[in-house]
């Protein structure tokens, strides 16, 4: 079982990335997703979360209107395509699944998820 996180890089302000969260070992059909990411010296915080059914999402306001998340049930993968980026949101992105029967609900706290990907840096230059 495992999810692996991946299309971090360094850009400019102002670029945008997609980071992919691929599933290994399960199927992400009962699982919904969270996006949280940790700056150095900072505390984890929520990013976006999606339901499994994807039919509800979750974003903080830092990145409301910039950051989109999604989910390909069928390619067993989820999304955040992240546009007009800021050198704030410099951190290690991590995606998380929480199993759950309630299809059309999201959440946003990381304590509920029960698997974790690795992280993938990304990195702002202004």
């Amino acid at each position: 079982v495992q999810l692996q996180a991946s299309g971090g890089g360094l850009v400019q302000a102002g670029a945008s990335l997609r980071l992919s969260c691929a599933a290994s070992g399960f199927t992400l059909d009962h699982y919904a997703i969270g996006w949280f990411r940790q700056a150095p010296g900072k505390e984890r915080e929520g990013v976006s979360c999606i339901s499994a059914n994807g039919n509800n999402t979750y974003y903080a306001d830092s990145v409301k209107g910039r950051f989109t998340i999604s989910r390909d049930n069928a390619k067993n993968t989820a999304y955040l395509q992240m546009n007009s980026l800021k050198p704030e949101d410099t951190a290690v992105y991590y995606c998380a699944a929480h199993i759950t029967y309630y299809s059309a609900i999201y959440y946003p706290d990381a304590y509920v998820y029960d698997y974790w990907g690795q992280g993938t840096q990304v990195t702002v230059s202004s």
